[in-house]
């Protein structure tokens, strides 16, 4: 209880985070410049806000709990809860706060989209520090696909979600507009628009109450990753744990099957080839040994078989669930078994150039 109190308080600190960004905002602005081929004069204007930025903006010592920690008071007990933040409660937070993608979504003006030279069938992912960038090409696929057909294939995902025990455990309503704000999430991350953020600003508050504790949840993604793991629907022994490989599998098989159910593959065959790599970017916040996966959990929909064994089994992935991650890495084609992260020198997929096949 002591450890999940911590956590707690450690999801009400986000929107003080969201101020402290600023000054590593004007840094990777900075970065960019330097790493894109924007005019001279764009990069001028971003290095003298940055210089702005930094001479007016420095860090607090002081702030590393939900508020702000007075002077001597350091490494004492809460005068209100009485309690410690716990070191399993701190790497936690660590971890969230330091992924890349979830720093850049915090930043309150939108990203300048990166410029590519050529628009070509295949897109290279574009991560800088880390961070998915959008690109001019990135919007166009977006945008081609329109809000409104994105919108249905998200809902459809949510609609596979609410039906499947294992996934819907993480999900403590379904009356939220899931499928709306997944939808804005995607077109903002690839370049189009700022829907997803403008919604997060003006979202209605949303508490938890979790025995003598409330917490204020689902206003960015490291909070709503918090209500996941401590969803109500889940076994009391699991409350509290983070998301597994299996629980990353299940979810992007079902979304990859509602993308095909929608016509994503058969209208949108582009789209989809980067879409597939975005999400093998992006699950690793969720389970860093699940991108290896990526690439089998789209195509598992391809074969009716699956989806029948998988409802007559009462909608439960069995060839998933409790299944030693180790083992099952060695069941996939030996080129989909590495996954390097964006960083390496050499990246392997999703970040480098080669094509495979969406079927």
């Amino acid at each position: 209880m002591r450890q999940f109190a911590a956590a707690v308080l450690l999801v009400k600190r986000s929107t003080l985070l969201e101020e402290l960004v600023s000054l590593r905002q004007a840094a990777m602005d900075w970065a960019r410049s330097k790493l894109t081929s924007v005019s001279s004069s764009l990069k001028t204007f971003r290095r003298s806000k940055s210089k702005d930025a930094s001479a007016d903006q420095k860090e607090d010592p002081h702030m590393v709990a939900p508020h702000p920690i007075p002077k001597g008071k350091e490494n004492v007990p809460c005068p209100i809860n009485g309690m410690f933040l716990s070191k399993e409660a701190e790497e936690a937070r660590e971890e969230l706060e330091k992924d890349p993608d979830i720093q850049e979504e915090r930043k309150e003006e939108k990203q300048a989209l990166v410029p590519t030279k050529k628009l070509r069938d295949f897109i290279p992912m574009q991560v800088i520090h880390g961070a998915h960038c959008p690109s001019e090409a990135t919007r166009r696929l977006v945008e081609e696909v329109g809000l409104e057909k994105l919108q249905r294939f998200t809902e459809q995902f949510y609609q596979r979600c609410f039906v499947d025990p294992h996934i819907d455990r993480f999900i403590a309503e379904h009356s939220e507009p899931h499928g709306r704000r997944f939808a804005s999430w995607i077109a903002e991350k690839l370049g189009s628009g700022n829907l997803w953020t403008q919604e997060r600003r003006t979202r209605p508050k949303k508490f938890m109450h979790f025995g003598d504790e409330t917490m204020q949840v689902s206003h960015d993604r490291s909070s709503s990753h918090f209500a996941a793991w401590y969803s109500p629907k889940r076994e009391p022994e699991k409350l509290g744990q983070h998301f597994k490989p299996e629980d990353a599998r299940v979810w992007m098989r079902l979304h990859f099957w509602a993308a095909r159910e929608t016509g994503m593959y058969e209208e949108h065959p582009e789209f989809m080839d980067y879409y597939q790599r975005f999400i093998g970017h992006f699950i690793s916040i969720y389970s860093s040994k699940s991108p290896p996966f990526t690439r089998e959990s789209a195509r598992w929909s391809a074969d009716p078989a699956n989806i029948e064994r998988y409802q007559k089994a009462g909608n439960r992935m069995l060839d998933v669930l409790g299944k030693d991650v180790d083992q099952e890495l060695q069941r996939l084609p030996e080129e989909e078994r590495i996954y390097t992260g964006s960083r390496h020198p050499n990246p392997a997929w999703p970040y480098g150039i080669q094509k495979f096949s969406l079927t």
